[in-house]
């Protein structure tokens, strides 16, 4: 795909997205409303259906750290299934997904569906998305169903802006701070000459040996 097609194509996307979600809210949930399916990648296999899947990247261009995956999976059947795993074909980057709370497998209940990406759903981290995908491209991947089997589709990868940016990764762990080679501050030259607490008739036993010396030096744990 040509760069000026992969452009045009997320551009498309972004409008419809935006258009989809304003047309949910102004219309409320009713049965037309549920029925709106916004132009990004879907597809359906059985009782299970996966929509809006994304592949969403860092919000900066050329930023490092985690993509990660963003779709609906519904299930139409009478049957509660598992999403076991999903990952993408021919080998690019590890996927780890996560249920919403706790561990173990995403369920998607029975005449249900499940939320991946976003806050307080369900999550499928790409963990070197960086080096994995990039904006603009199609991304093919596979979620594995319990009962269904496999599903693949192709999804847009997106960077993590504007009405994407609630369902974007975190943003890398900043690299911590270097703690100062040297304190602060220095003791304060030599002592008095003449020692104002001491007994009247009293001569020092010996001669101040220069300047005072701290019993330690200071720690340099940064403290994080």
């Amino acid at each position: 795909m040509s760069r000026s097609l992969r452009r045009g194509a997320l551009a498309a996307t972004a409008v419809v997205f935006s258009i989809a979600s304003l047309a949910a809210c102004g219309a409320g949930q009713d049965a037309q409303t549920l029925q709106i399916k916004p132009d990004n990648a879907a597809a359906a296999k059985g009782d299970i259906e996966v929509q809006n899947a994304l592949v969403i990247t860092q919000g900066q261009k050329g930023e490092k750290g985690p993509a990660v995956v963003s779709a609906t999976v519904f299930n139409n059947g009478t049957k509660a299934q598992t999403l076991d795993g999903i990952t993408l074909p021919g080998g690019k980057g590890k996927v780890a997904l996560k249920p919403a709370e706790g561990s173990g497998k995403v369920t998607v209940p029975a005449l249900g569906y499940v939320v991946i990406g976003g806050k307080g759903n369900a999550s499928a981290v790409i963990e070197d998305g960086a080096a994995t995908v990039r904006d603009g491209e199609v991304q093919k991947v596979l979620f594995q169903l319990s009962s269904t089997g496999g599903i693949e589709l192709e999804a847009f990868v997106v960077p993590a802006t504007g009405a994407f940016a609630p369902f974007g990764p975190t943003a890398a762990p900043a690299a911590p701070v270097a703690p100062s080679g040297t304190p602060s501050g220095t003791p304060s030259g030599s002592p008095s000459a003449g020692a104002t607490g001491a007994a009247a008739g009293a001569t020092p036993s010996g001669s101040a040996s220069g300047s005072a010396t701290p019993s330690g030096s200071p720690s340099h744990n940064a403290g994080h």
